[in-house]
């Protein structure tokens, strides 16, 4: 998360939309505040998750300590106190308090105790422990030895006491450590936690492009979490633009108010080649046909499998030539690469200079063009998902006529009973038999943004 922050950062700079210190962000932001509301966070640091997401649009933070106390109580045990913590933010549930020396400890996370450093904070203030006895009495409670319990039980109780603080009233607050210390998270690690979430937010709010570039690039070996980020910029109003040998740079690159994908993303596609070719583009210009690319570019891993990988993924489609043609010549143009760099060996090693293939001696027969559904799953097989268009699409309207809800949010469903009806395309299929020797299927759908695995039993499969 620190490197796609940087990554971020560097973009914005790189775009000339000024110099970010993450460190330095105003802390009240409402821009950054609203995203939250709406549980927009992918990307998110610590807020992604579907509980989270819930929890958000419920709390409806407003201070960076809502956030802190989010990272805190969104685990086992202390996650049951959230709903509580949300009513009485919101007015719905009184404040209160055992005694009026706590407000000052609890304000902030609305009379619910929620870090560790309160449960010594009470200890220093109602029982006049020291820092090291607070820290040994927390850490006493949260190793359960009950010897030292009884013992720390009594010495807070009669120093509660001795301030004046009624007995069955410092008998109650002595009953709060227990569970303080089975639940209490360390504050100063939720500050940190939540500190990294804001500022990716708010990278996230003000830079969108430049946020959801950085994480294409920091997820570019996941193709299944760049499927979904793709749809998630698509969401924003954000387009990933296809790989295009002109356009696209190394990694993904913001361009304008769209993302270009970057051709180290092409599966096949190595290091080596990409960066000779970027630095060949940036040193003399664009391309303006592929015989001319081929004449610039003389690379060992520029070789059929990558060509191929290129011409598929729709990356020379700029050059004037369609895919089909392409792939349908693609033993003409490995020879023609071939006679090129022969040539210009030669070339360089003769004296006066041998005969240099000319760029117009590559000759391609046309190729009628392949239909677009097997275009598609060549961006799939090569891209890891569909980038100009999806099979889905054509069947839009007969989704909708079936009230199909999307995978995602099927699988947010919590009643298990509840029916839900999902469209999708399906990408894999396997067959076994049962112990009865009956056949089973289990089979993966897939929709726009998600997958989901479907288990087909025999008496279904027979039907």
């Amino acid at each position: 998360n620190l490197t796609i922050l940087e990554e971020a950062i560097r973009l914005v700079r790189d775009a000339g939309k000024g110099v970010i210190d993450a460190n330095v962000l105003p802390q009240s932001d409402a821009k950054t505040y609203a995203m939250l509301q709406e549980g927009d966070t992918t990307g998110v640091f610590q807020f992604e998750s579907a509980g989270m997401r819930r929890y958000m649009k419920l709390l409806k933070p407003t201070q960076l300590e809502d956030l802190v106390a989010l990272v805190a109580l969104y685990r086992p045990g202390p996650m049951e106190s959230i709903p509580s913590f949300i009513d009485r933010k919101h007015g719905k549930e009184k404040i209160k308090y055992l005694h009026p020396l706590l407000e000052p400890i609890l304000r902030t996370t609305y009379g619910i105790g929620v870090y560790q450093e309160q449960m010594m904070q009470i200890a220093r203030d109602l029982a006049g422990y020291t820092l090291a006895e607070a820290d040994t009495l927390r850490k006493a409670i949260g190793k359960k030895i009950q010897a030292l319990l009884d013992e720390q039980r009594e010495k807070i109780i009669s120093g509660m006491v001795a301030r004046g603080i009624e007995l069955p009233i410092a008998q109650e607050i002595w009953e709060l450590f227990p569970s303080f210390a089975r639940y209490g998270f360390n504050k100063s690690h939720a500050v940190c936690y939540a500190v990294i979430g804001y500022q990716t937010a708010y990278l996230k709010a003000h830079y969108p492009v430049e946020f959801m570039t950085a994480l294409l690039n920091a997820d570019a070996g996941d193709t299944e979490r760049m499927a979904f980020l793709v749809s998630e910029c698509a969401k924003m109003g954000i387009t990933v633009q296809p790989p295009d040998i002109n356009k696209s740079s190394v990694n993904f690159t913001p361009e304008g108010t769209d993302i270009r994908f970057g051709l180290l993303a092409i599966k096949n596609v190595g290091a080596n080649i990409v960066d000779a070719l970027v630095a060949e583009r940036s040193a003399h210009g664009p391309f303006v046909t592929l015989a001319e690319l081929l004449y610039r570019v003389h690379h060992k891993d520029l070789n059929k499998k990558s060509l191929e990988s290129l011409m598929k993924a729709g990356t020379l489609d700029s050059l004037g030539t369609n895919r089909s043609t392409l792939i349908g010549n693609l033993e003409e143009i490995i020879k023609f690469s071939a006679l090129v760099k022969k040539s210009k060996n030669e070339s360089q090693a003769g004296l006066f200079g041998g005969a240099v293939i000319s760029a117009n001696a590559l000759k391609l027969t046309p190729m009628p063009e392949i239909p677009s559904a097997e275009q598609l799953q060549w961006e799939k097989e090569l891209l890891g998902f569909y980038i100009s268009s999806h099979p889905l699409e054509a069947y839009k309207e007969k989704l909708v006529a079936i009230k199909a809800r999307p995978i995602r949010d099927a699988l947010l469903i919590k009643n298990e009973k509840e029916e839900v009806i999902v469209g999708g395309l399906v990408t894999a299929v396997r067959k076994i038999m049962t112990k009865t020797n009956k056949p089973m299927l289990f089979a993966t759908l897939e929709d726009i943004n998600n997958t989901l695995d479907v288990v087909v039993f025999p008496k279904t499969l027979e039907k």
